[in-house]
């Protein structure tokens, strides 16, 4: 068959069979499709939700947390070729079969990883390439439109029960990365099963990225309610074409309308950054002011008069501060969870180490969800495996308009 045909039939073969297939499905249907391209024995893993291993997709569902029945229906991120290749975001090889060529290629919608492809080939040119990056991108696409109404991909992702706080929170909250070529948003959320009260927020509108981070009072089903609330009404009014200040006022309305006077409240961080110009604005509502990382240096506290936290309906005056950003700048939002986990001695993690981790992963290389994926990973380790608090994270980083930054490279290793 010619190469460019048995790629074509690929790719409409996924598509036309995807329309009536649910994620059950698609193990079977990519193995009967790649077949066409010359690419065999595909098996497709996910990520847990947090990115701890990598857990394969079978044709039966999964049971409630369901323990995997074979060592490889479940594979460490820390210490395998799979896990390389879903932290570097790029073709890792691997011991083929049956005499032929084996990878493990990432799985990312836009730049959120999802997880891996195994795939094995006959051959390792160039033309072998081209096909996995286009079956795993049509795959992940396919991933990402089933997995909001499928339970078998919740439980999939799950290795633990979650409370209702924080299933209330994962449903609302929006993919961990996004990344064009003027900006990249990356973010976490810790404990993953059992988040209460805080919540990030971040929306695209032509030149302009909102994005937001609220830390609600408590850390049980009702802060989650307060936040959840607080970014429904941040992103409703937003929206309708509120400024900062007036999306700040109608989250206290909100809560307000909701809890009463002070009796939940939140204190939250709303922010803008405009992508061509690269000025960043942004309202303090009770929060910790938000940091700069510039050329690998922790060079500024972006420090801007706080007003009363939303909820509480204090009546101080709100400021509107703006900083003038540069190309590689790293914007940095975050909730008291990760500054104050402390160790056995009672010493806390602390903002310098927070800003020191940022930049040394900076210095290696990394990209921005795997810098972070790793800072959740030294916090939590820190602490013992068990966070008190909730600890969330956004990261925002400006390259400067039309510079291409984060890429999935064409090398394999």
């Amino acid at each position: 068959m010619d190469i460019a045909v048995g790629r074509v039939r690929m790719l409409e073969g996924l598509i036309g069979g995807s329309h009536l297939s649910a994620l059950e499905q698609l193990p079977s249907l990519v193995e009967e499709c790649a077949a066409h391209a010359g690419l065999h024995e595909v098996l497709i893993y996910v990520a847990d939700l947090r990115q701890e291993v990598l857990r394969l997709v079978t044709g039966h569902g999964v049971h409630y947390y369901e323990e995997p029945e074979l060592e490889a229906d479940e594979l460490r991120i820390e210490g395998t070729l799979a896990g390389r290749a879903f932290q570097e975001m790029r073709i890792i090889a691997r011991p083929g079969g049956n005499g032929g060529a084996g990878w493990w290629v990432p799985l990312l919608v836009g730049t959120e990883r999802l997880g891996v492809l195994r795939v094995n080939a006959e051959s390792m040119d160039e033309r072998v390439h081209e096909d996995m990056r286009a079956l795993a991108s049509l795959v992940a696409l396919l991933i990402a439109s089933k997995r909001t109404h499928s339970d078998s991909y919740a439980r999939l992702v799950r290795t633990r029960p979650m409370n209702v706080a924080a299933e209330m929170q994962w449903n609302l909250t929006p993919p961990l990365t996004f990344a064009n070529e003027e900006v990249v948003v990356g973010a976490v959320l810790e404990p993953a099963y059992e988040i209460g009260g805080d919540a990030f927020d971040y929306a695209l509108a032509g030149d302009v990225v909102n994005v937001a981070i609220f830390d609600a009072m408590g850390h049980d089903a009702s802060a989650g309610l307060t936040a959840s609330l607080a970014v429904a009404a941040c992103r409703n009014s937003r929206r309708q074409g509120a400024d900062l200040i007036g999306a700040g006022t109608a989250v206290e309305h909100a809560l307000i309308e909701e809890f009463g006077r002070a009796n939940r409240f939140a204190t939250a961080i709303l922010a803008q950054l405009d992508v061509r110009s690269g000025v960043f604005s942004w309202v303090n509502r009770g929060h910790h002011p938000p940091i700069v990382i510039r050329g690998g240096r922790w060079v500024a506290t972006l420090e801007c008069a706080p007003a009363h936290p939303l909820g509480l309906d204090l009546d101080l005056p709100v400021q509107l501060c703006q900083e003038q950003l540069e190309p590689g700048d790293r914007v940095l939002l975050y909730t008291d969870g990760i500054t104050e986990a402390r160790n056995r001695d009672g010493e806390e993690f602390g903002l310098s180490r927070f800003a020191d981790f940022i930049i040394r992963r900076n210095a290696d290389g990394l990209p921005v969800p795997e810098t972070l994926r790793r800072l959740v990973r030294s916090v939590l380790e820190y602490h013992h495996g068990k966070l008190q608090d909730d600890a969330t994270v956004l990261l925002l980083e400006w390259h400067g308009a039309g510079q291409r930054k984060l890429q999935l490279s064409d090398a394999p290793a």
